[in-house]
């Protein structure tokens, strides 16, 4: 007996509901409490970027430390190659820049600035536009391909369920308040091409399964859920053996990446369950109002 997905589709729909509630009471929690709606960084809102150059391997944290001195303790400090140390860090001026490296040559040596480039406010709003843009042209994208694939509530019901895991992921990331590079917007689009990837295996299997079972004279709710059980294993299976390389990643990967390896894993789980509980059971409610 096939378990009744659509059936159940209320509990579904009500625990969306909760998680897009969470997600936007998280956005304007920060926006009432913490002043920007989301923890922006350097790529949004402007910075330095220093490049230095030590004449032997230093730590991180002893760079931190010296950054720590002058309230930049937030700084991101990554290695590149074995002497080299890439900072970024909000806007600074010229003058405290070689403050903190002369600051450097007195504990390390002779340290080499390599490069320093600012990034102002004006360039972060356009990286913000450019985003914005980005996604739409990515759900335009979809809305056509999907559209000239199946039918037009195939894409909708896809597109619904693409914006319900990008509202949800980026407000569980709001809540933990982390940092936003432009690393996030890549994270979310890769989240909408899994997802969407996932929601056509399941629309393929409905067409197929329509053709073939439609004359027995099932309903639509019934193909759907026929069509969701026999595609469980393969959904399954996909969401984990990503999720581990993800967890791989966040635990084993650099401080840098950390923030878009946890965009991606939040995203994965939560496009996993929206292809299988959310978009499906969207097409069979448009048939039966219909």
């Amino acid at each position: 007996m096939t378990f009744n997905f659509v059936g159940k589709r209320r509990i579904w729909f009500t625990i969306s509901g909760a998680l897009l509630a969470l997600a936007v009471g998280a956005l304007l929690f920060n926006v009432f409490v913490r002043g920007h709606v989301m923890n922006f960084g350097i790529d949004f809102t402007g910075g330095t970027m220093v490049t230095l150059r030590f004449p032997a391997m230093v730590s991180v944290a002893d760079v931190r430390e010296t950054l720590e001195k002058h309230g930049l303790g937030k700084s991101i400090i990554q290695r590149s190659g074995k002497q080299d140390i890439y900072i970024r860090t909000e806007e600074i001026e010229s003058g405290l820049r070689a403050k903190i490296v002369d600051e450097l040559k007195e504990k390390y040596g002779d340290v080499e600035l390599l490069e320093a480039d600012t990034i102002g406010p004006v360039i972060g709003k356009e990286l913000r536009t450019q985003a914005l843009w980005a996604l739409f042209v990515a759900s335009l994208g979809i809305i056509l391909y999907v559209s000239f694939r199946f039918e037009f509530k195939y894409a909708v019901a896809a597109l619904l369920a693409l914006y319900h895991d990008a509202i949800i992921t980026t407000g569980i990331i709001a809540l933990l308040w982390r940092d936003i590079e432009i690393q996030f917007i890549a994270a979310i689009l890769t989240i909408m091409g899994y997802s969407i990837n996932d929601s056509i295996v399941i629309f393929d299997r409905i067409r197929e399964n329509i053709k073939k079972l439609g004359g027995k004279k099932m309903k639509l709710s019934e193909i759907i859920n026929i069509s969701i059980a026999e595609t469980m294993a393969r959904s399954i299976n996909t969401v984990l053996t990503t999720v581990i390389i993800v967890i791989a990643v966040l635990f084993f990967g650099g401080e840098t990446l950390k923030d878009f390896a946890l965009t991606l894993l939040i995203g994965f789980v939560v496009g996993a369950y929206s292809s299988i509980f959310v978009a499906s059971p969207i097409i069979a409610v448009w048939e039966s109002r219909k």
